[in-house]
C-alpha cells in the first residue's frame, strides 16, 4: 500500500507540474501577444491600400510610405527628432555621468539629497516640467529654438543617465580603484583606465534608454517646438487633428525601425553583451 500511494503521489505531482508549465508557457504567450500585438498591427496597417487605417486591411500598398517622403513636416521633424535626441544625448552624458560618480561614493547629506532630486524631472507632470521651462527659457531670450529644445530633452535625459550609472558604480567595489591609486596613478588615470570602463555597461544603457525617450518625446516638445524645430511627435499630432489615414502608421513604423536600427549596430560595433559582462 505504501508504494502505491508513494507512486501515486509521484504521478500527482508530475501532473500537476506538467499543468503549471503549460499555465505559465499560456500565461507568457498572452503576455508577449499583449506587448507585440499593437506593434504588429500597426507595422501591417502600414502597408494598407485603404484611404484610412483599417485592420485587416483591404490589400497591399507603398503608397503611404510615399506619401512620407512628398510630405516635407514628416521629413523635417524626423531630422529634428533626431538631432535633438543625440544632442540632449550627450548633454546628458557630460553632465550626469559626473554627478552620479561623485554622489556614488560620497555618503554626505547633500549627496544623498542630490541623488533624489535628479528624480525631479522625470516624477512630475511633464507638463508642468515643459511649462515652466518655456517660461525659463524665454525669460533667459532662448526663447521657441533648437537650444532650448536641447535644453529641455537633457534635463529629462539627466535622470535616466545618472540613476543608471550611479546604481552600477554603487555595485562596483573600490578596492580597483584603491590599488590604482596605491600602485601611483593620478586621479585622471584611475578615471578613465578603471571607473570609467567599470560603470560603461550604465553610460551605455542610459545614454541609450535617454536617447530614445527623447526621440519619442512628446509633452515637453509641444511647448517648445516652433516652425523649424518641430520634432515628429508634435507633426504626428499635428497631422492626426486633420486627417487619420495609414501614413501615420507608415511614419511610426520607420520611427521604431530607427530605434530598432540603432540598437543593432551599436550591439554589432560595441558589443552589448560584453559590456554587460564588465
Amino acid at each position: 500500500m505504501t508504494a502505491v500511494s508513494e507512486n501515486g503521489s509521484r504521478v500527482s505531482r508530475r501532473r500537476r507540474l506538467r499543468w503549471g508549465k503549460l499555465a505559465l508557457a499560456v500565461y507568457a504567450a498572452f503576455f508577449f501577444l499583449f506587448l507585440l500585438a499593437p506593434i504588429v498591427i500597426v507595422v501591417i496597417a502600414s502597408f494598407s491600400s485603404a484611404n484610412f487605417i483599417a485592420f485587416p486591411m483591404p490589400g497591399f500598398s507603398l503608397e503611404w510610405y510615399e506619401r512620407i517622403l512628398n510630405y516635407p513636416p514628416f521629413m523635417q521633424s524626423l531630422v529634428v527628432s533626431m538631432e535633438v535626441a543625440f544632442l540632449s544625448g550627450l548633454a546628458g552624458l557630460a553632465l550626469g555621468v559626473p554627478a552620479a560618480l561623485w554622489a556614488a561614493r560620497d555618503d554626505g547629506i547633500a549627496a544623498r539629497l542630490f541623488t533624489n532630486l535628479m528624480l525631479a524631472p522625470i516624477s512630475i507632470p511633464a507638463i508642468l516640467l515643459g511649462f515652466s521651462l518655456l517660461y525659463t527659457l524665454s525669460a533667459m531670450t532662448l526663447g521657441i529654438s533648437l537650444p532650448s529644445l536641447v535644453i529641455t530633452h537633457t534635463v529629462v535625459a539627466i535622470p535616466y543617465i545618472s540613476r543608471t550609472v550611479l546604481a552600477v558604480y554603487r555595485a562596483v567595489p573600490p578596492d580597483h580603484e584603491e590599488a590604482a591609486t596605491l600602485l601611483g596613478a593620478s586621479r585622471q588615470q584611475v578615471l578613465f583606465t578603471i571607473t570609467l570602463p567599470l560603470v560603461r555597461p550604465g553610460i551605455f544603457a542610459g545614454t541609450m534608454f535617454a536617447m530614445l525617450v527623447s526621440f519619442d518625446n512628446l509633452p515637453l516638445s509641444l511647448f517648445l517646438s516652433g516652425p523649424s524645430t518641430t520634432t515628429l511627435p508634435v507633426v504626428i499630432l499635428s497631422y492626426l487633428q486633420n486627417q487619420f489615414d495609414p501614413s501615420i502608421a507608415a511614419i511610426a513604423t520607420v520611427q521604431m525601425l530607427i530605434a530598432v536600427i540603432a540598437l543593432t549596430v551599436v550591439n554589432a560595433i560595441y558589443g552589448i553583451e560584453k559590456m554587460t559582462a564588465a
